[in-house]
């Protein structure tokens, strides 16, 4: 994997985990977390988005259910945490100042 490609992936990453902070319980389903990377400038396929979505609830940093074609990610308190800037995980961008 390139540098720039490393890069863009930790971006995903903490881009998702704010977008979890944003939402009404903490909560959201991988097709309006695709819909919402968009507007953000990363386009990414559903199934894309699900790897992320895993492989943040392997770090701890959400949860996810199977909801037929879709997964519901829901923020964990670590993964507010990492949002936030008070804890760091390697693969996962740290938010500016």
């Amino acid at each position: 994997m390139t540098q720039y490609a490393d890069f863009l992936r930790q971006d995903i990453r903490l881009v998702i985990l704010r977008l979890l902070v944003e939402m009404t319980a903490y909560r959201a389903n991988s097709s309006v977390l695709t819909m919402a990377l968009d507007s953000y400038g990363h386009t990414l396929s559903r199934d894309q988005v699900k790897t992320e979505l895993h492989w943040l609830a392997e770090q701890g940093a959400l949860t996810v259910a199977d909801v037929g074609p879709v997964l519901v990610a829901t923020l964990t308190e670590r993964g507010q945490d990492i949002a936030a800037g008070r804890a760091r995980v390697p693969g996962i961008k740290r938010p500016g100042a």
